[in-house]
């Protein structure tokens, strides 16, 4: 990233809009008043101003990397767009770029082509593996990026006390990265339970926030505990699934980020909320995607395209994709096509299809055509991290579950989580064991699998077991080092050899998703970079996802994603059931729970 001109502040003060210089400020006072002509002329173009809600015809005129003004300018540089709409550049609101399994640089060049000139990154994945150094390690690798990487600081590490991740993050260890001036604030603040009690870590944390952006994470909340979650300075939501959930958000105070993921699509949903009068409440967001259909659909450009389709003005929707997100998040002077603004902009073909010809940010043509300009940075300057799977050794009794005494022979009853298909909740089953020669087993006819999640930081030999409906596998076992939010492993199956076959093949590659039967593996994905990333371009990389893919299928799967739905099920602050390393956790009782259940 590389910054404009930056002034010292008084301590205190934000560097996160840096200033121009007066040099700078008088040239750009030169160019907009005619004085002197522009670096670069965007000529004929249909100018989107998403602050006066209108459209018209119109020049713009850039100088020093913003925008001077609208109209006839003569320039150094003039390209004619021909009569195409120009627009701001779009904003992510809340990404977890780690979920693309792409590095930074990596990312931002994909995204970059589909009119994305800045994100709003919680790193919260790279953070539960490796602590500070994730957080360094992001904000480290955009300097190669092509668009604005803002970080927010990831506030739950752990998640929850029922996970076992690679690290804890307390107040003490966030605060000095808000010196940064690509640090905007406070990341989605999941422990919404302890906010409501006043727990005091967490109250360290929003104090120190306190004069920064706070997002919030809050599934379901209402009444006055919603109430008390906004009261403590929380300014925005995520994860809203119904209208009736936003609007209850909304009267509360809070911004809504209207999420449409691979997993969470929640666009459908939330739009009938939006309107003239509430648009500057809410942001678009994807939160998780995976690298496929960032390729295939876009980013923000599909948000706006299905939110266009759904009936949503095309002027509010790409509003909401860039001064929205950018006045919540205080970046003055960024999101609109005005004077002095800085000039991040999209030009598109059509309207409605959203579909993007050129990108530019500050001034500078850097994607054409669906194609980023930008060149890819070497593998080494990447800059991987050291290796983070550290597994105790396991052995084929690590997997089993003993079945307990039984005065008859009817089967033990168990918990179970039941996946759900685009969700990242789950609901919560009671069902009978299959049992063979004294231990619980999967059940292929009833869709029953087995699931274990196998502690990878300290190698404690800490094992969680139990079992899921909902993958409906006929046989062979699927495995990921992705697994919300601690990402220990994480392995399904319909056998145990299978598994276990899965979870060797997973640690040799340091990390990664496998798809493996018969004691074979089929098919797999390295991701060596904190076993989340993956050093290949996204091309290569996607189509090793799609093979991976492919072979969950063939095992049976019928979830439209698999691996990323695997992922979630080890999230302990969102569902009914879930499990990690301790075992089961009821959720909404904010307890673990045995396996085994009264009859």
């Amino acid at each position: 990233m590389v910054a404009d001109v930056i002034i010292p502040l008084p301590a205190g003060r934000s560097n996160r809009s840096p200033i121009v210089s007066e040099s700078s400020l008088s040239d750009l006072i030169a160019v907009a008043a005619g004085r002197r002509p522009a670096d670069l002329v965007l000529r004929n173009g249909q100018v989107v101003n998403v602050v006066s809600h209108e459209i018209y015809a119109g020049d713009v005129a850039i100088a020093a990397g913003r925008i001077v003004g609208v109209g006839p300018y003569h320039g150094a540089e003039v390209i004619d767009i021909k009569g195409r709409y120009i627009c701001p550049g779009f904003i992510d609101a809340h990404v977890h770029i780690e979920s693309s399994m792409l590095s930074v640089p990596e990312f931002a060049r994909l995204v970059a082509a589909h009119g994305t000139t800045a994100v709003v990154a919680d790193p919260h994945e790279f953070a539960n593996v490796m602590g500070t150094e994730g957080l360094s390690f992001i904000l480290r690798t955009a300097k190669h990026a092509p668009i604005d990487v803002y970080v927010m600081l990831s506030s739950c590490v752990p998640a929850s006390p029922f996970e076992c991740g690679g690290t804890e993050l307390s107040a003490e260890d966030l605060a000095p990265f808000l010196g940064n001036p690509w640090v905007l604030g406070l990341a989605e603040v999941m422990n919404y339970p302890g906010v409501i009690a006043a727990q005091e870590e967490v109250m360290h944390k929003l104090h120190m926030a306190r004069d920064r952006v706070i997002d919030g994470h809050a599934p379901g909340l209402s009444g006055r505990d919603l109430t008390a979650y906004a009261a403590a300075g929380i300014m925005s939501d995520h994860e809203c699934i119904t209208a009736e959930e936003a609007a209850a958000k909304l009267r509360e105070g809070l911004h809504i980020m209207v999420r449409e993921g691979s997993q969470a699509r929640n666009l459908a949903a939330l739009v009938p909320l939006i309107t003239p009068a509430t648009a500057d409440r809410f942001m678009f967001c994807t939160d998780d995607k995976k690298v496929q259909e960032l390729r295939s659909e876009g980013q923000i450009d599909h948000i706006i395209r299905s939110a266009i389709g759904l009936g949503l003005d095309p002027i509010l929707a790409l509003r909401i994709a860039s001064h929205s997100p950018a006045r919540y998040f205080g970046l003055r002077r960024t999101g609109a096509i005005l004077p002095g603004y800085r000039a991040d902009l999209v030009v598109l073909d059509d309207l409605a299809g959203c579909r993007v010809h050129q990108v530019f940010r500050r001034g500078e043509l850097i994607a054409e055509d669906g194609v980023c300009l930008r060149p890819r940075q070497p593998r080494e300057d990447h800059s991987p991290m050291r290796s983070s799977i550290n597994v105790h050794w396991i052995e084929p009794k690590d997997l089993e579950i003993p079945a307990p005494p039984s005065e008859d022979s009817s089967p033990p009853l168990i918990h179970v989580i039941q996946v759900l298909e685009h969700r990242i909740d789950t609901e919560r089953l009671i069902l009978p064991a299959a049992v063979t020669n004294g231990r619980l087993a999967a059940d292929p006819a009833r869709d029953l699998a087995k699931i274990v999640v196998i502690e990878r930081h300290h190698a404690s030999g800490e094992i969680g077991r139990g079992f899921v409906k909902g993958f409906n596998l006929r046989n062979g076992a699927i495995a990921s080092s992705v697994a919300h939010d601690a990402h220990n492993l994480i392995v399904v199956g319909m056998n145990d050899a299978d598994m276990l076959t899965a979870i060797v093949r997973l640690i040799k590659l340091q990390g990664g998703f496998v798809a493996a039967r018969d004691g074979r593996v089929l098919a797999e994905v390295a991701l060596p970079v904190a076993g989340l990333v993956s050093n290949e371009p996204a091309e290569a990389l996607a189509e090793s996802m799609d093979q991976v893919t492919a072979a969950a299928r063939d095992l049976g799967c019928t979830l439209d994603q698999p691996f990323m739905a695997l992922s979630f099920l080890s999230l302990s602050v969102i569902g009914k059931l879930k499990i990690t390393t301790k075992g089961l956790v009821d959720v909404e009782a904010f307890r673990n729970l045995p396996l085994f259940a009264r009859g």
